[in-house]
């Protein structure tokens, strides 16, 4: 894995929260931590995307008046075709 070092600013006030979360989620490493975090971070952000893609289809079901599984049938003939 290539690595590039890159800085980045911690307020002295979030040193001591810094190293005990480095200490437990990256075992010392605050690259491991880095990433751990990154990784973190991806979930939250696909969750959200998730949550978003699911009010839409709630509310389009609900503009065409389809029931729950009137739209699975709807998203399993759309997956079918692909």
């Amino acid at each position: 894995m290539a690595t590039k070092t890159i800085g980045f600013a911690v307020a002295e006030e979030d040193e001591p929260r810094l190293d005990r979360l480095t200490a437990k989620f990256g075992h010392g490493n605050r690259s491991a931590f880095l990433r751990e975090a990154m990784h973190q971070m991806e979930v939250v952000d696909r969750a959200e995307r998730l949550a978003a893609l699911q009010a839409y289809g709630v509310e389009r079901s609900a503009t065409a008046a389809l029931t729950a599984e009137e739209a699975l049938d709807v998203v399993r003939r759309v997956l079918k075709r692909r």
